[in-house]
């Protein structure tokens, strides 16, 4: 059998969030990622954002169906969703999957140099919900998006002893 027998690729993650000019711009100014695509589902008072990394903005092709399909075609893609109307709601809307009962846990992210995201977070007053130097594994840190999700960041070669 070959290692994948029907060359499927795993796309994308979907997370709902409250507002997304809060979370458009952690996402793109802290972390880096381009909004690929946005899609508003009027029929049912939606929108989605589709984000990626990318060598530059250029990268992203013009035109909707051209752009649909880069956006589909592509790894490593988050999608972020907007319920209108959540973000003018008092206090969290969504559950992070960590407390109970437990669910979704976290998406990671690789860095190449871990001290310096943890200073670039520090920088941007990003919420941790465990830094390098607390527990066991010093390797891996995890910040809090805007709506609380946990975002693993680590280093590939760290991970791997070099």
């Amino acid at each position: 059998m070959s290692a994948n027998p029907h060359n499927f690729t795993l796309n994308h993650t979907m997370l709902r969030v409250k507002d997304p000019s809060k979370s458009l711009a952690f996402y793109s100014e802290v972390l880096g990622m381009t909004l690929l695509r946005k899609a508003d589902i009027e029929a049912g008072e939606f929108s989605l954002y589709f984000l990626g990394f990318t060598s530059s903005e250029d990268e992203v092709p013009e035109g909707d169906a051209d752009a649909t399909e880069y956006v589909f075609s592509r790894q490593g893609v988050l999608e972020l969703t907007h319920n209108w109307g959540t973000e003018d709601e008092d206090g969290p809307v969504y559950h992070d999957g960590n407390a109970e009962p437990q669910g979704f846990g976290h998406i990671a992210l690789d860095v190449p140099d871990l001290e310096a995201a943890v200073a670039h977070f520090d920088k941007h007053g990003v919420k941790f919900q465990k830094r390098p130097e607390d527990g066991m594994m010093s390797h891996i840190a995890f910040i809090k998006d805007p709506d609380g999700y946990w975002i693993e960041i680590l280093s590939a070669k760290a991970m791997a002893g070099r």
